[in-house]
């Protein structure tokens, strides 16, 4: 029964969502073993990049070779992210994630060798380096796409953010490690004490007894899942509004991480400590954030957040530009990590909530692409720029741009949504599926819907239909079309295309409540009790 004018003035507002505190999803024990695991898996790659990155200073002088330790670090994560995701959304996530361990364990001990033997040159560190990326890359997605499924919605910016603390408290732990063993054992007790924590890290993980649920239409394969991921990115406005926004950020602020350690060598006293004081500052930073971004999420709208984050994080790093010691620089990189985690943390939960499960970890692959090839190309533009010019100028010129640029994502690049759609799965399935029996020809399958309308309503008809336009393609179809009759106004037909038979069905599987919402939407434009014609054809070879 609608609510007449009075009562809606009388009634209550909508209650506001419980505030979830930032340390509740560690009440969940699935969680809080993952969790842990991951503390130890990224203070692992913290020790490797503090140690690679400082034997690099001891192999040349040059910046720009310096800035490819963090180039050769993450690129790896940008070419090799959506086969990553795409594996993670096909494989039993928790056996990939086991496997991914071990391989970051043999790139250690790799290191290890080459250290040993005396056969280590710069060119050798920067490969070793990459394959260690290899393993960062294959993970890092896995991991993305598992978290959702352990804690609730309602967790899950506080479980991300748990997750921030993890990475910045391993900021804090893995260079004072990496740093106290270079100055009391070598650099090679670092690598050999990542690849132990890396091997017993992987024995934690098969603790967990995650059921892997196989798809009951078989296994996708690998180039058709990475289409379909990629396909719903290009189709997401939201999720293609957060890589730019996280793109442009992480082009500027890489500037700071990849020229950190010629910064510590020239303050005043600096060295191997200093290096490693400014990391742990940053991370304390960062987790000093974590702990209060629950009230400024409340305080503040998710853009106002990321746009004062980057104003923060150019200010930090403009500082670290004049810094003429360790007393200016130690504050300026505290207050970069707090910039760094309200920026990535409000960015990465708004590419959740934007994600279906179905292709969680290919779309959290794309994000973490874009992280990562914004870094190796931040690190090496501003090494180029430092290499013409200095070190200084390079970070003000970063300091600037790095404003701009995000004032003008925010401003233009909009993610065309006022609230989260619902992508959790449908509830109920679709008035007009496709038949039980399976087809006896082979090809790709063209489905026809016909639509009767008032030609009256033809403009709003057709801001739906391209709405789902957006949704058949993101669900994975490769082609769509509206065809209007044009000796019969009201008559449309709409045309999508699938791969293979089992593509077609698979769409089905993907539907979330967004997508049957959607579908309302369309049959309200349909005139008669009958529901639209539907015919299905198969394409013959």
């Amino acid at each position: 029964m609608p609510i007449s004018p009075q009562e809606a003035s009388t009634a209550p507002p909508p209650a506001l969502p419980p505030r979830v505190g930032p340390l509740e999803p560690l009440k969940i024990a699935v969680f809080r073993m993952l969790w842990s695991t991951w503390l130890i898996a990224n203070i692992c790659m913290w020790m490797s990049d503090v140690a690679a990155a400082w034997m690099m200073t001891s192999l040349t002088s040059s910046p720009i070779w310096v800035a490819l330790v963090q180039s050769a670090s993450t690129l790896p994560v940008f070419l090799l992210g959506l086969p990553s995701g795409a594996l993670a959304d096909i494989l039993d996530r928790r056996r990939w994630l086991v496997a991914t361990q071990f391989w970051l364990a043999g790139s250690a001990v790799l290191l290890c060798a080459a250290v040993v033997l005396d056969v280590m040159s710069a060119p050798l560190l920067l490969a070793l380096t990459f394959a260690n990326g290899i393993g960062l890359a294959l993970r890092w997605p896995v991991f993305s796409a598992i978290v959702p499924e352990l804690v609730p919605r309602t967790h899950l910016p506080a479980a991300l953010g748990l997750n921030g603390i993890a990475m910045n408290a391993s900021r804090i732990v893995g260079p004072l490690v990496a740093g106290t063993l270079i100055a009391s054992a070598g650099t090679v007790w670092v690598f050999a004490l990542n690849a132990v924590l890396c091997v017993a890290s992987g024995f934690v993980v098969l603790r967990w007894r995650r059921e892997h649920t196989p798809n009951p239409l078989g296994r996708e394969r690998l180039i058709s899942a990475m289409r379909v991921g990629v396909q719903f990115v290009r189709q997401s406005q939201r999720m293609r509004a957060v890589l730019t926004r996280i793109s442009i950020f992480f082009l500027h602020s890489t500037a700071l991480l990849a020229l950190l350690p010629l910064l510590a060598r020239n303050l005043k006293g600096g060295g191997a400590g200093t290096f490693t004081l400014l990391l742990a500052a940053m991370g304390s930073g960062a987790i000093v954030a974590v702990l209060f971004l629950p009230r400024l999420r409340q305080a503040l709208e998710r853009d106002q957040l990321v746009l004062r984050g980057a104003l923060l994080q150019s200010a930090a790093t403009a500082t670290m530009a004049v810094a003429p010691n360790a007393w200016v620089a130690v504050p300026a990189m505290f207050l970069g990590g707090m910039a760094w985690i309200t920026v990535a943390n409000s960015l990465s939960v708004s590419a959740q909530l934007a994600l279906p499960d179905w292709v969680r970890a290919r779309g959290m692959s794309t994000y973490q692409m874009a992280i990562m090839g914004a870094s190796a190309l931040g690190a090496a533009l501003w090494g180029q720029v430092a290499e013409l010019s200095s070190i200084y100028v390079s970070l003000g010129i970063a300091a600037a741009t790095g404003v701009v640029g995000m004032w003008l994502a925010l401003r233009f690049v909009t993610d065309g949504m006022g609230e989260d759609d619902d992508t959790r799965p449908a509830e109920h399935g679709w008035a007009a599926g496709p038949p039980a029996s399976v087809p006896e020809e082979s090809g790709r399958v063209v489905i026809t819907v016909e639509y009767l309308i008032d030609p009256a309503r033809a403009a709003a008809f057709h801001l739906v239909m391209h709405q789902t336009r957006r949704a058949r393609l993101s669900q994975g179809a490769i082609g769509w079309e509206l065809l209007h009759d044009i000796t019969e106004p009201g008559r449309y037909l709409e045309q999508i295309v699938d791969e293979t038979w089992t593509e077609h069905l698979r769409r089905f599987h993907r539907a979330t409540a967004a997508d049957m919402a959607l579908r309302e939407r369309r049959l309200a434009f349909h005139l008669g009790e009958a529901l639209p014609v539907v015919t299905r054809y198969i394409v013959k070879r």
